[in-house]
C-alpha cells in the first residue's frame, strides 16, 4: 500500500482582547484570589490593536507570510518591530479579529445558545460579507439579534458567560443545562470557540488547496477540550461538528485527545487510515483554547512588554493518498514515548528520535528539518521558559553527538541548520510540530530538502490520572514519483498468472 501524502494545511489566528481578561485563566483566577491587583489594573494598557497583531512577524509565519529562514534574520525581541505591508490574509490561512470571530461563534451554533446584541450583529453581517470563507448561508444564521437588556438578564439571572468586544457587553452564552456540570455556560463558550477556530481553519484549508469538502472522508479533531455531558464528560465529537459547518457532507470522524502531542498522534492516525485504505482524504483540524490566553501575562506586564498571548490558533492539515509528489508520511518510521520510557528530558529524547532513525538507518544529520514545540520565545523567554525550540534542538544535537552522528564541535551549526526559531502562540497542542507542515510541504516538493522530522510531546500528569509523559514522532520525505497500487489483483490479471504458472510446470516436465 502507498503511504499517505501532506495534501495541504490551513492556519488561523484570532485576536481576542477582551477574551485575555474574560476567559483566560490567569486573569479569571487573579479576579478571584486578588481583585485589586496591580496586574488586573495595568493590563488594559497591554493589549496590542488588531494592527499591531497582524505585523507581528511569528504571526506573519503562522499564516505562511514569513518562512522560518526569514523569521531567523528578525532580530529578536520581535514585540517592537513591525512587518511591512502586512496583510491578514497568508498563504496557508488569515489573522481574524475579535469581532469576526464573535459572529463566527453565534454561526456555529446550532443550539440557539449564543445571544447577540441586534446593532453589533448588523455591523458584523455588513463586514462578513466581504470575507470570501463566509457565504450568505453562514451570514442568515446571524440572525436579527436581540435587545441589550435581554442579554443582561441572562447575565445576571441565568448564569450566562458574557460576551465582551471593546470592554462593551454585547452577547452571552447561555447554559445548556440547569444542573450538568458539563454544559455551563463557561464549557459551552469554551467549546464553541474551540469550534469556530477549527472551522475558519478548515474553511482555510479547503480554499487555499482547491479541496472538495465532499471529497473529505474522515476527520480527526486533535484540540486539548472536550465537549460531553454528565454522563460522558468527553465524549465528543468536535470532529464530525466543524465538518458539518464546513460541508464535508461525506466525512464521519473522531476526537483524539492527547494533551499538547495529539496533533501528531492524528497526524500519524490520518496516514495510516490511508496507507491501510480505510480512508482517501483525511483532515486533522483543532481549534484554540481560551484558557491559555494571557497565560504570561503577568511576566509580560512587569517587564512592559505587550500581552503576546493575544491570539487563539487554529489548524487543519489534510492528508490523502499518494499523488506522487506531496510528502509522504513514513508511518513505519515512527517514534514513540512509551510507558516504561521514563520521563528525564535525556530518555523522551531518546524515545522520540533515535526509534525512527534507526529503522530507517539513518544519521541525526539524515533529517533536513526537526520541528518540535515551536514556541514562540518572545513570549516564553520573558517568562522564565527560555527558548523552547532551540532547548529542543540542543538535546537532538547533543544525541548525535553521543551517537557519533556529528562532533561536538558541530553543535552550533546543527542547530543553525537542522532547527527553526519558535513561531506559534502558546496554546499547547497548538505549537506541537505540527505548525511547520505547511512549510514542509513546500521544502519537500520545490524546496531542497529530502526528510522532516514531525516531533509531539504532551503532559499527561496534568490530568492528574498518571505522572508519565508523552510523546510521538513521525518522519516525512520527498516523493519519489512512485505510486503504488492500493487495489487488488483483477481477475484477468489473476487468470494470466495462473495460464502462466501452469505453461512453466509443463516445460518443467517436459523436461
Amino acid at each position: 500500500m502507498s503511504y499517505g501524502v501532506i495534501k495541504g494545511a490551513g492556519y488561523v489566528l484570532v485576536h481576542t482582547p477582551d477574551m485575555i481578561m474574560h476567559n483566560g485563566t490567569t486573569q479569571t483566577t487573579e479576579k478571584i484570589v486578588n481583585p485589586e491587583s496591580e496586574y488586573l489594573k495595568e493590563l488594559h494598557k497591554h493589549i496590542r490593536p488588531f494592527e499591531d497583531v497582524v505585523s507581528y512577524y511569528p504571526n506573519q509565519a503562522y499564516i505562511g507570510n514569513v518562512t522560518p529562514e526569514e523569521l531567523r534574520g528578525i532580530d529578536m525581541p520581535w514585540h517592537d518591530k513591525k512587518m511591512p505591508n502586512s496583510t491578514r490574509d497568508g498563504k496557508f490561512g488569515e489573522i481574524m479579529p475579535q469581532d469576526e470571530f464573535i459572529a463566527l461563534l453565534k454561526i456555529v451554533d446550532v443550539f440557539d445558545l449564543v445571544l447577540l446584541e441586534a446593532d453589533f450583529t448588523t455591523k458584523c453581517k455588513e463586514t462578513l460579507v466581504n470575507h470570501k470563507l463566509i457565504t450568505d448561508e453562514m451570514i442568515a444564521k446571524l440572525k436579527e439579534g436581540v435587545n441589550i437588556d435581554e442579554i443582561k438578564h441572562a447575565v445576571e439571572k441565568e448564569h450566562a458567560e458574557p460576551i465582551y468586544h471593546n470592554d462593551v457587553l454585547i452577547g452571552c452564552v447561555k447554559r445548556a443545562h440547569d444542573v450538568d456540570a458539563n454544559l455551563t455556560s463557561h464549557i459551552i463558550y469554551e467549546n464553541l470557540v474551540v469550534k469556530a477556530s477549527g472551522v475558519i481553519a478548515m474553511l482555510n484549508l479547503l480554499a487555499k488547496n482547491d479541496i472538495n469538502p465532499n471529497d473529505i472522508d474522515y476527520i480527526i479533531e486533535c484540540s486539548e477540550e472536550a465537549c460531553g455531558d454528565m454522563n460522558q464528560r468527553g465524549g465528543g465529537n468536535f470532529a464530525k461538528a466543524i465538518g458539518e459547518v464546513c460541508g464535508c457532507q461525506n466525512a464521519t470522524g473522531s476526537d483524539t485527545r492527547g494533551f499538547c502531542a495529539a496533533p501528531t498522534h492524528a497526524l500519524i492516525e490520518a496516514a495510516s487510515f490511508v496507507k491501510a485504505g480505510t480512508h482517501k482524504n483525511v483532515v486533522i483540524v483543532a481549534g484554540g483554547a481560551t484558557a491559555k490566553l494571557g497565560m504570561n501575562g503577568k511576566d509580560h506586564v512587569k517587564k512592559g512588554l505587550p500581552i503576546l498571548e493575544d491570539v487563539l490558533g487554529g489548524f487543519a492539515i489534510l492528508v490523502s493518498e499518494n499523488d506522487g509528489v506531496s510528502p509522504i508520511v513514513r508511518t513505519d518510521m515512527i517514534g514513540k514515548h512509551t510507558v516504561g520510557t521514563g520521563s528525564s528530558p535525556q530518555a523522551v529524547i531518546t524515545s522520540l528520535i533515535t526509534a525512527p532513525l534507526d529503522k530507517a538507518g539513518l544519521k541525526i544529520t539524515d533529517i533536513d528539518k526537526y520541528s518540535v514545540e515551536m514556541q514562540n520565545p518572545d513570549v516564553t523567554k520573558p517568562a522564565g521558559a527560555g527558548d523552547v525550540p532551540t532547548s529542543n534542538y540542543k538535546m537532538i544535537g547533543a544525541l548525535g553527538v553521543k551517537r557519533g552522528d556529528l562532533e561536538r564541535k558541530e553543535m552550533a551549526a546543527f542547530v543553525e541548520k537542522h532547527g527553526m526559531p519558535g513561531w506559534a502562540p502558546t496554546q499547547g497542542h497548538i505549537p506541537s510540530g505540527v505548525p511547520y507542515l505547511g512549510f514542509a510541504k513546500d521544502d519537500l516538493t520545490t524546496g531542497e530538502f529530502n526528510r522532516a522530522m514531525i516531533v509531539g510531546k504532551g503532559s499527561l500528569f496534568l490530568g492528574r490520572m498518571t505522572n508519565l509523559f508523552d510523546g510521538v514522532s513521525v518522519i516525512l520525505e520527498r516523493n519519489s514519483g512512485k505510486v503504488e497500487s492500493n487495489e487488488g489483483v483483477s481477475e484477468e490479471k489473476i487468470k494470466s498468472l495462473i495460464a502462466e504458472a501452469i505453461r512453466e510446470m509443463a516445460k518443467n516436465l517436459e523436461a
